[in-house]
Order: structure tokens, then C-alpha cells, then sequence
């Protein structure tokens, strides 16, 4: 990754992260209509309209625990922006960094870090036709075989950096007794780390560098006594994921029709059949005198342009699938199906429960074929556009997890970083919880991708591999009096790249106290530990880490 490269990527996702919300920010302008309710770690109700801007200087002392006893000092400075805008029909949430870390020696830190995550939506016309957009930034560590984990230390040769963009827009209406619904989005990602090669038992991981997606889907339906007994719609869409390494190429084309079947008030039988078109391609590597496979400056394979588009998987013909839609309140909503799709059983669904304004869960469990970008931008659309970023109180990382109560509030796409497309089946989860002056929120999921590469490329031997990752995050702020909180926040990846002796598992847990100083200054005193147990390496690593800094609200 050249120094430009880097650059435009940063430049691209802070204006990602920026137009996420600038279409609610100029909507809120006049007269706020209606009120954000999403949880906010300060333990208070937050207003429709939050802009934040702030500067961080802090100094940062960091402890290797094992295998070594090597000590390093640092200034940390960050400047960003909290936004949360919500109206009666837009909204956006932002939580966006740019953070420089200053160190002293022969051994010093000198890196600096964007993160962020921002989602937001404008109604262009009122409850019909609204523009969507989201973007994220995260730090992560990676593993030589192929696994990202969240919240690596500052001072970490394995980081990694996550980017992606979406934008697009979506249609809900109604036209007499049909309901439209649709979607267009395009989104961007890119996997950017240091190493110049990452290496598994002398075998070289192509790591995904980036992708373009491509999502619409159109649906038209008829609720169950408007016009039959039962309810019946027709959907047709797809997507597809262009994929930098070896020009690989994810494409879901499908029809289906719907009929749903009402069994009580609150509980319906809904099946469906269609048609759907799947194919996976790709070129192969270019190849030097000997055969072998060129390997780019970047450590991933250099594609032969001149080399025919090989198939990997082609499915063509019958999907169907039967489940049930239980919603007993406005509140309370789940929908769970199994059936037939790429040619083999699926199960999906979703499972959301809002008692009230103060807390939430939700369940999603899914089944998809991509890229590592897909996950990404599919997670971001996912969210709801009021939340509140949960960040590493020392690092000052992004892990996955936002506060709200709506929607799920984690985001998936970490675990395996490889370029090859996949078969990705989990489950993600998540509860927040507003208790006063407590707020908690905690993530978790588990996520399983089947690799699938073509026979005679360079990509075949990981056709069939099956890398897993569990993970569990968690973020709780109390307040203490009128002028102080204390924040912690904990997390736990479990990665297990194909084959014997590679699992991985890194654990941390940091703790924050924020005193205000004057209505604006705030003084910050943070502590952290990290663990990281590879078995790609002979020894384990812990680290401990303390931050004492100041913080400036504009």
C-alpha cells in the first residue's frame, strides 16, 4: 500500500463518515420535529440535535507483561466529532477521530489512526422515498493466518485497518393496496496492514485488499384481506461484489414470490419459491518462468489480467423456503425460515424485542455468499441511524459496538480477512440497557465462512476451508455525581483459521474516569490490559496500558 493509496482511502472514508450525516444535519436546521431516543452512555436522554466537536491530549505509558518487560511513553492528540441529529424523517449518528500518537526513543510510536462509524438517513419524500448512507473505520489486529481481531494495542506491528462506504436510496410506500419496497445501495471496502506479507506454514494468505458491491431488490405486495385471504408479494433482486484480488466476482440474481398465511392475530405461516442465479468467478495469479505465482510488494498474489474467468460455483434453478412471522406487539417482532438455496439447506432470521425507550435485544442470524466487503456494508445497513459509538477509553478505537435501542448494534465482518469469497453463516446479538445513571451495552456473535475458490487457480487450495470466530463485546458508563462518569468497556475474539494449530484469542478490558474540570474541560485518567494467545507464535503477549490526558468540547 503506497503512501497516496493510504491517503485517498482516509480522505474517501472521512468523507464517507462526513456525508453520512451532513443530509440530516442541513435537514435539521429549522424547527426540530420529533426526538432521538437512543441510549446514550452519559446515562442521559439525549436531545434531537448533538454536535460535538472536541481535541484529546494525553500521555500514554505502556508495560509489556510477557513474554518481555519492555516499557514505552508516548503523546497521544486527537481532535473529532460526536453527532447525533434526528428528525421527524432523518436522522444521522457520527462518531468520527483522527488521532496521533507521538512517541520518544529509539523504540517510539509514531502512528496516526482514523476511525469512525457513521449511518444516516434523508427523506427525499416524506414516509416514500429516503437516501441512506453509513461509513466505518476500525483498527484491528491480524493474525498470520488470515484472522482479524478487534482493539489492538497502539503499539502493535500486526495492526490492520477496516474502511467502508455505502450510500444508495430506499423506497417504502404504499399505492393503493400494494406496498412498495426497495432498495439501491453501492458501497466500498478496503483491508489495509502494515506486514508485507502475512504467511502461514510457508504458504502465502492472499489477504482481501478491496471491493466495489452492487445491492438492489424491488418488492410489491398485498397484505392478508385487502384483496385475498392470504398475503401474497413478488421480490426480485440481487447483488454483487467486484473483488480487487484476482478479480473475483460474487453474483446473486433472484425472483421469488411470497405467500403469507395468517394462522392468529399476531402469528402467520409464510412460505416462498423462486428462481435464483449464483455465480462465483475468477482469473487467476500471474505466473513467473517457473510456474510459480507472482507475490506484489503488498503480499498478495498479482493478477494475470490476460488469464480466462474461471468458475468456482454456479448455481442455477429452484430456492424455496418455509417459515413463520410472529409479531404479538409493536415491540416484539420474529421472523425465522429454513429452506433451499445455493443448492443446499438454509436458515435464517431475525428476532428484535423493544420493551420500552431504555432498552433493547436483538438476534439475527443469516446466511449469504460475498466477499469480506459485503459483510461489512450489509452490517452498516443493518443499523439504525441513532446510536452512540462505544470506544476504547486508552486506544480510542471503534470495536464494533454502538448504544441504541433500535435495530442490532453490533457490527459483524471481523474474523477472517482472506481475499477468497465465501459462504458466510452466523449468528449476531445484542442488548442495551439505559438504568439511569447506567448504561450498558453487549455484543456477541459467531460467525462461520466456507471458502470458495476455482479449481486450477492459485486460490484452490483453500477451496472448502472453513475459518470460524466467536466474539463478545461490552461497554457500560456510569455516572458519579454532576461532573464525573466512569466508563469500561471488555472484549473476547476466539478465531480458528482451516487446519490444525491455528486458533487465536485476544482479551482486554479498559476502565476510564472523566472528571469535568470547567463546563468544557475534562480531565481523563483511563487503564488497560491486553491478551493475545497465537498459535501461530511460540509465546503469548500481554500488555498493560495507562493514559492520563486532557479533553477539550467545542
Amino acid at each position: 500500500m503506497t503512501m497516496r493509496a493510504r491517503t485517498f482511502t482516509k480522505a474517501l472514508l472521512a468523507a464517507g463518515l462526513v456525508a453520512a450525516a451532513a443530509p440530516a444535519l442541513a435537514q435539521s436546521q429549522g424547527p426540530g420535529q420529533g426526538q432521538g431516543q437512543g441510549g446514550d452512555l452519559s446515562g442521559q436522554q439525549r436531545s434531537n440535535r448533538v454536535v460535538q466537536p472536541y481535541i484529546e491530549v494525553a500521555q500514554i505509558v505502556s508495560a509489556e507483561l510477557t513474554p518481555g518487560n519492555d516499557v514505552v511513553t508516548f503523546t497521544q492528540v486527537a481532535v473529532g466529532v460526536d453527532v447525533n441529529v434526528q428528525g421527524r424523517n432523518s436522522g444521522a449518528a457520527v462518531s468520527l477521530r483522527y488521532e496521533r500518537n507521538i512517541g520518544y526513543g529509539d523504540n517510539s510510536v509514531d502512528t496516526d489512526t482514523i476511525s469512525g462509524i457513521a449511518r444516516g438517513t434523508l427523506a427525499l419524500v416524506p414516509n416514500a422515498l429516503s437516501f441512506e448512507a453509513g461509513g466505518l473505520a476500525a483498527r484491528t489486529r491480524i493474525d498470520a493466518g488470515g484472522g482479524t481481531t478487534a482493539n489492538p494495542l497502539v503499539r502493535e506491528d500486526a495492526e490492520s485497518r477496516i474502511y467502508s462506504v455505502y450510500a444508495g436510496p430506499s423506497l417504502d410506500t404504499r399505492v393503493g393496496v400494494v406496498d412498495l419496497q426497495g432498495v439501491a445501495r453501492v458501497g466500498y471496502n478496503r483491508f489495509e496492514f502494515d506486514d508485507a506479507l502475512v504467511t502461514q506454514a510457508g504458504n502465502s494468505i492472499d489477504v482481501f485488499d478491496d471491493s466495489v458491491t452492487y445491492l438492489g431488490q424491488l418488492r410489491a405486495g398485498v397484505r392478508p384481506g385487502e384483496v385475498l385471504p392470504v398475503g401474497l408479494a413478488v421480490t426480485a433482486g440481487g447483488f454483487q461484489e467486484d473483488i480487487g484480488n484476482l478479480d473475483q466476482r460474487v453474483r446473486d440474481l433472484f425472483v421469488r414470490g411470497d405467500v403469507t398465511v395468517p394462522l392468529t392475530n399476531n402469528l402467520a405461516l409464510v412460505a416462498g419459491a423462486g428462481y435464483e442465479n449464483v455465480e462465483i468467478s475468477s482469473r487467476d495469479a500471474l505466473r513467473d518462468a517457473n510456474g510459480a505465482p507472482v507475490i506484489g510488494p503488498d503480499g498478495r498474489f498479482v493478477t494475470d489480467p490476460g488469464s480466462p474467468r474461471q468458475i468456482a460455483f454456479d448455481v442455477d434453478g429452484l430456492l424455496w423456503d418455509v417459515g413463520v412471522l410472529w409479531r404479538p406487539s409493536s415491540r416484539t417482532e420474529l421472523q425465522a425460515a429454513v429452506g433451499r438455496r445455493y443448492d443446499s439447506t438454509t436458515y435464517y432470521g431475525t428476532f428484535t424485542y423493544v420493551p420500552s425507550q431504555r432498552s433493547s435485544f436483538a438476534v439475527a442470524a443469516y446466511d449469504g455468499v460475498s466477499g469480506f466487503g459485503g459483510v461489512l456494508n450489509n452490517s452498516l445497513a443493518r443499523l439504525d441511524s441513532d446510536f452512540q459509538a462505544i470506544r476504547n477509553p486508552v486506544t480510542g478505537d471503534f470495536g464494533g459496538l454502538v448504544s441504541g435501542t433500535d435495530g442490532q448494534s453490533v457490527i459483524g465482518g471481523l474474523g477472517s480477512a482472506r481475499s477468497a469469497a465465501f459462504r458466510g453463516r452466523g449468528v449476531l446479538a445484542s442488548y442495551q440497557r439505559n438504568m439511569g445513571r447506567t448504561v450498558a451495552a453487549l455484543g456477541a456473535g459467531y460467525d462461520r465462512r466456507t471458502f470458495i475458490a476455482a479449481a486450477g487457480t492459485v486460490l484452490a487450495p483453500v477451496n472448502g476451508l472453513t475459518d470460524e470466530s466467536y466474539y463478545v463485546i461490552g461497554g457500560l458508563t456510569r455516572e458519579i455525581g454532576r461532573n464525573a462518569n466512569l466508563t469500561t468497556n471488555a472484549y473476547v475474539n476466539w478465531f480458528n483459521a482451516a487446519g490444525n494449530n491455528n486458533d487465536v484469542t485476544a482479551m482486554g478490558a479498559s476502565a476510564a474516569y472523566n472528571h469535568a474540570i470547567t463546563q468544557r474541560l475534562e480531565g481523563r485518567a483511563a487503564i488497560a490490559v491486553d491478551y493475545f494467545d497465537s498459535e501461530f507464535t511460540a509465546q503469548d503477549f500481554a500488555f498493560a496500558t495507562a493514559l492520563v490526558g486532557l479533553r477539550y468540547n467545542f
